[in-house]
């Protein structure tokens, strides 16, 4: 009789803990577990030389834990398992700039943007081809994209004469440029930083008017308004109090800031 009094328990706390909405498990666990994908840029990657996590969304992954008195746990994921590591529970909630596009609205709530980027090309510097935005839609010329990211559906309705080559992650995408077999990738601000930062070999392009202005913000679970409200309240305070430009100015994003 004893043991099946531990059983009940143990079933009760567990059906409990499981339906419970994501705020009062966060509260009551003391931990909050945070989607990130380690090779973005400026927004949450780890240092190949020191192996430290670094990043405005890991500097604000960090506040956020520290308004709601918990600790913090970083969860690896990438833009191509986001959707279902957000809706099996892998993590809390995603921190590494979200883009806003419509699939993602169908099976994800967003929050209200904190950066926002256009679309970059990185070509190599020894292509004569590319020298201008105006020169990639042209016939003969190879775009990469990553699978995965919104370039792919984008550059899918924008190219009219240019072949879209889709690759399986974003080092393919660099390797096809660097090699030649691609004459240009498709990014944002934060990663083109780091291309002309790091890579000798790589040539920023810039589009010579706004072409696809995309918000990035983080990404929670639908149905899940008790969150999402101290979500959106920890984003406007950010905001308003200097956090959010002091940690944009440590990862040289002041130009992607989000402030509305």
């Amino acid at each position: 009789m004893r043991r099946f009094g531990w059983i009940v328990l143990f079933c009760y706390t567990f059906f409990s803990f499981s339906n419970a909405d994501t705020l009062t498990t966060i509260l009551e666990t003391k931990k909050i577990r945070v989607c990130i994908w380690p090779e973005y840029y400026s927004i949450s990657y780890v240092n190949p030389r020191t192996q430290e996590l670094i990043g405005i969304d890991v500097d604000l992954a960090k506040e956020f834990a520290k308004e709601l008195g918990v600790s913090l746990a970083f969860k690896e994921s990438s833009f191509a398992t986001l959707i279902q590591d957000i809706n099996s529970k892998k993590c809390d909630i995603a921190m590494f700039a979200i883009g806003h596009t419509d699939e993602r609205k169908e099976k994800l709530a967003l929050t209200t943007p904190h950066l926002a980027s256009d679309i970059y090309a990185i070509t190599s510097k020894s292509n004569k081809r590319i020298q201008t935005w105006d020169d990639i839609d042209q016939t003969g010329v190879i775009v990469a994209v990553a699978k995965g990211t919104y370039h792919v559906a984008l550059m899918q309705k924008s190219l009219q004469r240019a072949k879209l080559l889709v690759v399986d992650s974003l080092h393919a995408r660099e390797q096809e440029v660097e090699a030649g077999r691609a004459d240009v990738f498709m990014t944002d601000y934060p990663f083109g930083i780091r291309m002309i930062e790091e890579k000798e070999w790589a040539k920023l392009i810039k589009p010579t008017k706004p072409f696809h202005i995309t918000p990035y913000g983080w990404a929670i679970a639908q149905n899940e308004p008790a969150f999402q409200g101290k979500v959106e309240t920890f984003i406007h305070a950010i905001k308003h109090d200097g956090r959010l430009l002091e940690a944009a100015k440590r990862h040289h994003l002041e130009p992607i800031i989000y402030e509305k």
